[in-house]
């Protein structure tokens, strides 16, 4: 039987995946057994303030096949559930509006859905079958630089719920046939509702930033930085306030992360084309528009990629991100409406030893500033550099011009223009700005 592997991920000739000699079937349904006992008894201990040594706790539980007082029956082998700083976990899904029974109703009501695509390390990805929870299998080091990370975390979310950073809701360990598998539960950046046309894994790096012939090939592929010079050589053109504060929510962002000596982490951006999909057949897959079908409200706030640089969040969405379906309204040089979907990803790196000879190997052999491993201060400025100057920049629309000075500009003003009132889909200048005055 031929076997594919990647890492710990290994998918057999029939389609069955196995992580760690677990089936993804049996790994799914202790996941949902276990995170549905633990948010179970947790909810029968009182809310109170997160002490430090929150962080730091560990619970576990025992799940044999035949079932036990605590725990029911079920058709896999035995395994054992940890649950990583549960009352921390539960003070960040509050933060985030998440109600336990949602939590539960998400994660566990449903089967949880196997993402096609795995990362280079082999990780298996499930999202939950109301697309607001991703999971992602985690390898012990990064587990352990989470738990680290928890009371910096705690109090930078403290201090700002929007921000591009991953959102953590859990952290958990399944123990079964002597092996480790620990998973995270983090908001999802991509609404399978919404047709993504292209996506991009950005670090600011140009050293091998090439999207691999094997990555090529798939559905939707994920290209890199020189790909994205080569596709979008002029850019993606944001509205002013919009701009202003996607570019403050990374320089905050990554200042976070450069406290923590974090680096290799990527600007993950999927791109749906507003004009594209209107000219696409209709199909019982594709069948979508801006304006028939939007996500459902998503259950936790600051989820959206709009929510996250801008705007209040309140429980059952605010027309803004109606509006645009949780993307950030923005043109290429054609003209054509986007709607960008980003978040930082990739955090759970740490910059040690092993990373600071990778560097200084890879520097040997090329320029020392292209590589993408580089020193967390130096990787955070040419990080917000690339994407504050490369990748978004200022919508060049002046909505004062004639219609005379229009007829000359540029495509992507012409279009802008001519959209501006008639656009209710997405609207280049938000509703609550005001015209400039020579309006």
């Amino acid at each position: 039987m031929t076997i594919k592997k990647i890492g710990h991920r290994s998918v057999d000739s029939s389609g069955e995946t196995t992580y760690k000699k677990t089936t993804s079937s049996a790994l799914k349904g202790a996941i949902q057994l276990g995170i549905t006992h633990t948010v179970g008894s947790l909810s029968t201990k009182p809310e109170r303030d997160v002490l430090m040594q929150d962080f730091y706790v560990v619970e576990s539980i025992f799940f044999p096949s035949e079932g036990s007082n605590l725990t029911p029956a079920h058709h896999y082998n035995d395994f054992r559930f940890k649950t990583y700083a549960p009352v921390a976990f539960r003070y960040f899904r509050e933060l985030f509006g998440i109600r336990p029974d949602d939590y539960l109703c998400s994660l566990c009501s449903e089967p949880l859905i196997e993402l096609c695509s795995s990362g280079a390390s082999g990780s298996l990805f499930y999202v939950s079958s109301d697309d607001e929870f991703i999971i992602k299998t985690v390898q012990h080091k990064e587990a352990e630089f989470l738990q680290k990370l928890l009371p910096g975390y705690y109090m930078n979310l403290n201090q700002n719920p929007r921000t591009l950073l991953p959102k953590f809701y859990g952290l958990y360990c399944v123990q079964a046939g002597g092996k480790n598998i620990r998973i995270v539960v983090m908001n999802n950046l991509l609404p399978r509702s919404v047709k993504m046309h292209i996506k991009y894994d950005l670090k600011g790096s140009t050293y091998k930033r090439r999207a691999s012939q094997k990555e090529r090939e798939k559905l939707l592929p994920t290209f890199k930085d020189l790909d994205f010079l080569q596709d979008i050589p002029d850019g993606l053109f944001l509205d002013a306030d919009m701009y202003n504060a996607l570019c403050k929510t990374l320089q905050r962002d990554c200042l976070v992360l450069q406290s923590f000596k974090i680096m290799d982490y990527s600007l993950l951006m999927s791109i749906h084309n507003i004009d594209h999909a209107q000219r696409e057949p209709l199909s019982s897959e594709t069948q979508y528009s801006v304006d028939t079908r939007r996500p459902a409200p998503q259950k936790a706030l600051y989820s959206t990629a709009m929510e996250s640089i801008q705007g209040e969040a309140r429980r059952g969405g605010t027309m803004e991100t109606d509006d645009h379906m949780g993307g950030i309204p923005a043109r290429n040089s054609k003209g054509e409406r986007l709607l960008l979907y980003i978040g930082i990803i990739d955090i759970l790196q740490s910059y040690r030893f092993v990373k600071k000879l990778e560097h200084s190997w890879k520097a040997l052999v090329h320029d020392g500033d292209t590589v993408s491993v580089h020193r967390p201060g130096f990787y955070a400025e040419r990080f917000q550099r690339f994407m504050c100057n490369t990748v978004f920049k200022k919508i060049p629309f002046q909505p004062w011009k004639s219609l005379k000075l229009q007829s000359q500009s540029s495509p992507i003003e012409q279009k802008a223009s001519e959209d501006l009132e008639q656009d209710s889909a997405v609207s280049v200048i938000p509703r609550c700005q005001p015209l400039p005055q020579q309006c």
